[in-house]
């Protein structure tokens, strides 16, 4: 593959690449709609991403070309950048924007970006870009930035540059990912364990409802309200600065606060689904799969049925899964309105359940599902 990618770059360019840049996709394993509530998540990186061939150029002229879409950019080196649509490059020169703005040097580059995420699926495609764009500049003009510089810029770009109200959670599993590890991740102080995620004789099972999502455009924003809601009730009475901040017993205790039955239940989620973490965390560390199996289907009930962010397609994967004896667990993850859920799916009947989930699905939906199996990957390098 890489090889193919070189030779379109020499095609594009009419010179050859000097560098390779890799950053992958993340899967969260459990903890949804918690990064923007200062709380625990538990993501990790995914064999997916995006791959990124650089060459500089004389012109000083950025050049972004991508074999996933046919736009393309060519912009001179200038002080700052705006968006101005919605086409993909918006993404890496959001990066160089922010790079600017903190003063940090950039020359003319022709760029290829190659993703081999599925676009709008929950996997993070946008978070991998933007990652392995920050890194690459990073590394090429020697600017100083640690990892977590990284983490913070790239949140700012999808943020400020791209307009969507996430949290931190993605672009820290792109950048710190580790092979055969999940990260328990605070949010809110960002520090983190590394934790084992042995699956033993399990794939990771990413099931794609091919029902793309786009953030910007979905209810994602609504939730984040509602949450900044429910949080201004509690704070009549209790001394905190996030929801997550709250265990399940305070919270019932004065759920009172919050008249709005709505934003009751999304604050219901939140606190629930971060103690799930905990526990979930402490379940893989201690090689207990069928423990977090179960959590992972808790934690869709309460995506479902309190947040309210799944929908047919998402619940009809974990339908089957429920049904299927050789899966330990599943859930919707990512965002949700679509994109994808995941599996614990014995190794030995991973092929019989990609037949049957995709009759199944197909006959309930009208159109069939993509079935993949990951191993939890590492995070962003140059190749």
């Amino acid at each position: 593959m890489l090889d193919n990618l070189k030779k379109q770059f020499a095609e594009l360019f009419g010179q050859e690449n000097q560098n390779v840049f890799f950053a992958p996709g993340r899967v969260n394993l459990i903890g949804e709609h918690i990064d923007y509530n200062g709380g625990l998540v538990l993501p990790s990186a995914v064999t997916f991403g995006t791959y990124l061939l650089t060459a500089p150029n004389k012109d000083g002229v950025f050049r972004f070309r991508s074999t996933n879409f046919p736009e393309q950019l060519d912009i001179p080196v200038q002080d700052a950048y705006k968006k101005e649509g919605k086409e993909w490059f918006y993404y890496p020169l959001g990066v160089i924007h922010h790079l600017l703005q903190e003063g940090k040097k950039v020359e003319g580059l022709d760029l290829l970006f190659f993703g081999n995420l599925p676009i709008g699926s929950g996997l993070s495609s946008s978070a991998s870009v933007e990652v392995v764009m920050a890194y690459a500049l990073n590394e090429l003009f020697n600017g100083g930035l640690s990892r977590l510089d990284i983490v913070k810029l790239t949140k700012k770009v999808e943020n400020e540059f791209i307009g969507v109200n996430s949290g931190i959670m993605d672009q820290f599993a792109v950048t710190f990912g580790e092979k055969g590890k999940a990260i328990k991740l605070n949010c809110e102080t960002l520090d983190y364990q590394i934790v084992d995620c042995n699956l033993g004789d399990h794939y990771l099972a990413i099931i794609n409802t091919n029902k793309p999502r786009k953030l910007a455009e979905s209810k994602y924003n609504e939730r984040v309200r509602e949450c900044a809601t429910a949080l201004q009730a509690l704070q009549q009475k209790l001394v905190v600065n996030n929801l997550c901040d709250i265990d399940s017993e305070t919270f019932h205790a004065n759920k009172a606060l919050i008249t709005d039955s709505v934003v009751l239940r999304r604050a219901q989620h939140v606190i629930e689904e971060n103690e799930r973490v905990y526990l979930a965390a402490k379940a893989l560390a201690e090689n207990r799969l069928e423990d977090f199996g179960q959590l992972m289907y808790a934690s869709h009930d309460s995506l479902k049925n309190l947040y309210e962010v799944s929908g047919v397609e998402l619940d009809t994967i974990v339908e089957f899964c429920l049904s299927y004896p050789e899966v330990t667990g599943a859930r919707m993850t990512g965002a949700g309105f679509g994109g994808c859920a995941i599996a614990l799916v014995k190794k030995d009947a991973f092929e019989d359940f990609s037949e049957k989930i995709a009759v199944y699905y197909t006959e309930k939906i009208g159109y069939a599902p993509s079935v993949y199996s990951s191993e939890i990957g590492k995070g962003v390098s140059e190749l």
